[in-house]
This record gives structure tokens, sequence and C-alpha cells, in this order.
């Protein structure tokens, strides 16, 4: 089926890109260059940050200096995201215009462009609101759920009906004598799933409220199993309208947020290992066992990262790895879960 294949190729091109737009933006965040270009979606009201450093009064329309490293930073991020919307695009039309043949989906593509969209408002919010850590955070997390998409769908897309496969398990997992460890190894893997679902949005509140470095070392934070922290204005969602850049909470404040991602963290990991280990210790689960090493595997990383991040002063390619991670773990987890 022709149309399958080039859904696929798409699909397969859009998660590439996708995760590329996680980690840019991740480093956009760590470069303290999100304000880089006040303006959305050009860079001082041009398309590039070198035709806005040839225009002073471009730049003296918006009242900032314009850094023109951190700009770059911002628009290549933005050129990135533009080359996913026509991804993104690609496939709702191939929906639309193929949605009378069998198993096509049109609410899905749709569902994968209404997510975009809104991934684009919250982008622009994100600049015009100055970094607010609620619509930063939000964000990465509307990030994360566009590559999520994407990748549901292109480990359904080797079926004959992308979109009906999509919404649906595999039928051995329904019928058979392996139905009873296929439902408890699912409902397992999503409760890992949540948790680590919650896990990204503590990171990034984390990053959004710059509380990555509240806690300098391992395994104590500020030298104390339990720091002096105020949890009490750590997650206080809405402050008004103000420049958020660098941070506007207490130092104890961070510390919370810091200290709460790391607790948080043992959770996931806890309920990620439970689910992985049922499915490599299952006879009747030979199918999804890759996946499950995966998970493993990308949940080792993520840990090593973070650690290493911590006790090696937090350097900026750990810290844009420790993004990557997150996001690595994310599509394990997901590949288990259909599988499953």
């Amino acid at each position: 089926m022709p149309v399958v294949r080039w859904m696929r190729r798409l699909a397969i091109a859009g998660v590439i890109l996708c995760f590329t737009v996680v980690v840019l933006g991740g480093y956009v965040r760590l470069t303290a260059a999100g304000l880089g270009c006040p303006d959305w979606p050009g860079c001082y009201g041009k398309l590039t940050p070198s035709a806005a450093a040839q225009d002073p009064a471009a730049q003296a329309a918006y009242n900032r200096p314009l850094e023109v490293g951190k700009a770059w930073h911002e628009m290549i991020h933005r050129y990135v995201v533009g080359a996913l919307s026509l991804i993104i695009l690609a496939i709702a039309t191939l929906a639309l215009r193929y949605r009378r043949q069998s198993g096509v989906s049109v609410q899905y593509a749709l569902t994968l462009l209404g997510v975009l969209v809104l991934q684009a408002l919250l982008g622009m919010l994100t600049v015009t609101w100055r970094l607010n850590p609620l619509i930063v955070t939000a964000h990465l997390l509307l990030g994360l759920t566009t590559l999520s998409l994407l990748w549901w769908l292109t480990l359904s897309l080797p079926a004959n009906s992308w979109g009906a496969s999509a919404m649906r398990g595999p039928a051995h997992s329904r019928s058979g004598g392996g139905a009873g460890p296929y439902a408890t190894a699912r409902t397992l893997t999503l409760a890992a799933l949540v948790a680590l679902i919650v896990q990204l949005a503590l990171g990034g509140w984390t990053s959004s409220n710059y509380a990555a470095i509240a806690c300098p070392d391992f395994p104590t934070c500020q030298g104390a199993l339990l720091p002096h922290a105020d949890f009490r204005h750590a997650f206080i969602p809405w402050h008004g309208r103000i420049d958020y850049e660098g941070g506007i909470l207490a130092p104890e404040a961070r510390t919370a947020i810091h200290f709460t991602h790391r607790l948080w963290a043992l959770m996931a990991t806890v309920l990620l290992l439970v689910g992985a280990l049922y499915v490599l210790r299952q006879k009747a689960l030979s199918a999804p066992r890759p996946r499950a090493a995966l998970v493993l595997g990308a949940l080792g990383l993520q840990l090593a990262i973070g650690i290493s991040m911590v006790v090696m002063g937090f350097p900026l390619w750990l810290a844009t790895a420790h993004t990557a991670g997150a996001a690595l773990l994310l599509m394990a987890t997901l590949a288990l879960l259909r599988s499953l």
C-alpha cells in the first residue's frame, strides 16, 4: 500500500525532527537563549539574526540588546520546528486525501495537527510572556506529546490499517494463554508511563525555574539528606506577567523543586524497573521482551547522565544529553506499551 509506506516515511522523519526539536529546546533553555529573539515568529522582526544585526532600528524597537549567538540558537530551533510542521501537515493531508481507504484515521492525524498548533501557540507565549515557567513546562510537555504521537504512529504503521492499529493493541494481548501476563504487564507499564510523565513535568519545572543547580551534590542535597527547602512557594503556578529570565524564586524554593525532582525520579525508576523486569521474567511475553530490555537500557543511561551531571558540575553537554535521555526513555516506554 503506497500510502502506508509514505505515511511511515513521514512519521519516521517526524520522529527524528521532533526529537531534534526537543533536544534543541533544552539547549536553548540551558544557554539562556529563550529570549534571544524577543518576538515571534521572527527575530527582531527579521527572518534571521544576521538581518536583525544589520538593522539598528529593529533592535531599538524591542528595547532589548541583540545577542547574535543566542538569537541563532533560538532561530535554529524555530527553523527545525518549521520543517517538522511541514511533515505533520503532509501526514494530515494524506489522511484527508485517503480518508475513504480502510483503516486510515483522519481523527488521529488531525489530533497530531491540533497538538502542533497548540504547541506553536505555547512557543509564542513562551517568548511574549517572558519565559513563564508554567508556559515553558507546558511547551516541553506538548513537544514530548508530539514526539509520542509520531513515535506511536511509526510503531503502528507496519500494519495494513495504520490509524486503526494506532488505537488498539495486538490481538494476542486479548486472547490465548498469554492474556493474563499481557494484562498485568500492560498495567505495570502504564503505571510506569504515568510516573515518567510526572517526572518529565517536574524536570521542565526544575529547568524553567532555574533550579537545576540548587542541589550541587549527590546523593545528598547541600550536604544533607533532607535539605532546608521551601515547598510552600516552590510550585505556585502563576506569579503574573513579569520577566522570568534567570528565575524569581528564593533559593529555598528552588531547592524544594530540585529535591522533589530527585525523589520522584526514585519512584519512576522503581516503577519502570518493576514493569520491565516483569516482562523479562515472563515466558509468555517473549515478543515484547526486547523492548523491555530497551527500557532498562534507556533508564540506566538516563540515571547515569543525571548523576554524572551533578557530580561534574552541570556541564552544558551533559545537561543537554539529560533532555535527550528523557526523550529516549519516553520512547522506549511507549515502544514497550505498544508491544503489549
